[in-house]
């Protein structure tokens, strides 16, 4: 038994989007009135009653925000014009305080995750060990949000309202990283591995050892920037090509393959627009014209760290 349970953080979240499709539908002059408002309302079944539905039911309901976003029913309200005056005058009464609240979260993930699994009240654990850093996260948050408002001075309902028009301004984009997690997941059950596996030594002489850590590095990149998550590319590439040919057939270390494979991929991370939450969201934001804008001022250092990579997994690999 637990006192904190991490049914109670997606709760929580579901009440909120719920919150916030409510809102939608009572803007009449919201562009996409009834489309967003479903969408987020769905999202909210999702969060407070996933568990208790059948897994084929919330796969429907997943199939309808995908259609919805697809046919560009989901979209932000009208933007929110601010004074550059007075929003120079806040900037320059909170100051570096304002970086507060985003660092006191991870300090808390952070400690969370190594203490909270221990703590017991009589008979009562804290968390449940296989959840400590997402409950972590998730009074982390709250705590940040505590902070953000004593800094601000904001109205308590503030970030109610600002929240929620924060979320319609990312969109769909916000469940991108889960559905692409998730499609890995299903390519590794389908085999996608073996095939690899076998296109790989068909077309590649991966006899050699440098070409199997380029050939690698170079999938773990290219299945990132497709998926858009290297945690989904990961168990395609590393069961098609990582250990089949560096590790089995040229007897690499297979943690120092895993750990520099997981980097080479995050260089794809850092150059496909699929990998929305760190590479479409910032440009949102930022209100930027260019929305490849952030894609394009990380592409050299991702070829950069993708060529050092190669390097140090070819040096080290094979030798320790």
């Amino acid at each position: 038994m637990t006192l904190l349970k991490l049914d109670y953080f997606y709760w929580l979240a579901g009440v909120y989007l719920a919150f916030t499709a409510l809102t939608i539908l009572r803007d009449a002059g919201h562009p996409k009135r009834w489309g967003s408002a479903l969408f987020w309302a769905l999202l909210a079944v999702i969060f407070t009653a996933g568990r208790s539905l059948p897994p084929v039911a919330v796969g429907y309901l997943v199939v309808v925000l995908v259609i919805l976003a697809a046919t560009r029913q989901v979209s932000a309200p009208p933007a929110v014009k601010c004074d550059p005056a007075e929003r120079l005058a806040a900037a320059e009464r909170t100051g570096n305080r304002l970086l507060a609240p985003t660092v006191l979260i991870p300090l808390i993930v952070l400690v969370g995750t190594f203490t909270f699994d221990r703590l017991r009240i009589g008979s009562v654990a804290l968390v449940n060990p296989a959840h400590v850093t997402q409950v972590s996260l998730g009074l982390a948050t709250i705590a940040g949000l505590l902070l953000a408002l004593r800094v601000t001075r904001a109205p308590w309902g503030e970030p109610l309202h600002e929240g929620g028009r924060l979320l319609q301004v990312l969109g769909w984009t916000l469940l991108l990283p889960q559905m692409l997690a998730a499609l890995g997941g299903i390519f590794g059950r389908a085999g996608v591995g073996e095939v690899v596996s076998q296109l790989v030594a068909a077309g590649l002489p991966v006899d050699l050892p440098l070409v199997a850590v380029v050939a690698y590095c170079g999938a773990m990149a290219l299945f990132t920037m497709i998926m858009g998550n290297a945690f989904a590319a990961f168990p395609v590439v590393t069961l098609g090509i990582g250990l089949p040919f560096i590790v089995t057939a040229h007897g690499g270390n297979p943690a120092i393959m895993g750990t520099l494979g997981m980097l080479s991929g995050y260089c794809g991370t850092l150059a496909t627009p699929m990998a929305a939450n760190f590479n479409l969201v910032p440009a949102l934001l930022l209100e930027l014209p260019d929305r490849n804008a952030v894609i394009k001022a990380q592409l050299p250092m991702a070829a950069a760290i993708w060529i050092f990579n190669v390097v140090v997994m070819y040096v080290c690999v094979y030798r320790f």
